[in-house]
């Protein structure tokens, strides 16, 4: 899958996200990738829910992987971090 097809969410707000995942489905992807890791993940399950719920409703979610990833932290000493990848499918 592309990359371009991969949605990452942070810290704005769950309509943003939910909006650039509508976007790429109404554009003709036929399968969009939320990311997210730490405590943006719920923030990533909500915006999965809501495109299925009230835009995308024959959206269905072909796969969901969890990994934990290790990232380098403020000080320069490695740290991990959980992860999710949610695979949408139209």
């Amino acid at each position: 899958m592309a990359d371009g097809n991969t949605i990452v969410v942070g810290k704005k707000p769950t309509l943003n996200y939910v909006l650039a995942v509508v976007s790429l489905f109404q554009g003709g992807s036929s399968e969009v990738v939320v990311k997210a890791h730490g405590r943006s993940i719920s923030r990533a399950v909500d915006v999965a829910e809501i495109v299925r719920g009230r835009f995308v409703p024959n959206a269905k979610v072909r796969d969901v992987r969890i990994a934990t990833e290790k990232v380098p932290s403020e000080e320069g000493r490695p740290t991990t971090v959980s992860a999710i990848e949610i695979v949408l499918a139209a």
